[in-house]
């Protein structure tokens, strides 16, 4: 996956958010909190990691499927930015 080394740092970042957040909703148990907050920590994290995922698939459609350079013609930027609008929409 060489286009997420150029974002290498980037990902990481978001993925030690998410670790945050994971650990939050760890703590949250252990510590009996009300069904609420753990539901509300359980939606903030399943988001983190959907945009996660979001964003590593429009990165390898841009680097692998619709590279100008490699496929000239094969997808033109408008049908890419509406394909990348439904997989954003259904990954939320």
């Amino acid at each position: 996956m060489t286009h997420t080394i150029r974002d290498r740092a980037k990902l990481l970042a978001r993925v030690r958010r998410i670790r945050g957040q994971v650990e939050a909703v760890e703590r949250a148990l252990d510590g009996e909190a009300d069904c609420e907050r753990v539901m509300h920590l359980l939606a903030s994290t399943r988001a983190a990691m959907a945009g996660l995922m979001a964003e590593v698939v429009e990165d390898h459609v841009r680097s692998h499927l619709v590279d100008a350079e490699k496929h000239p013609g094969a997808l033109d930027e408008e049908a890419v930015d509406q394909l990348l609008a439904v997989v954003r929409t259904y990954m939320k």
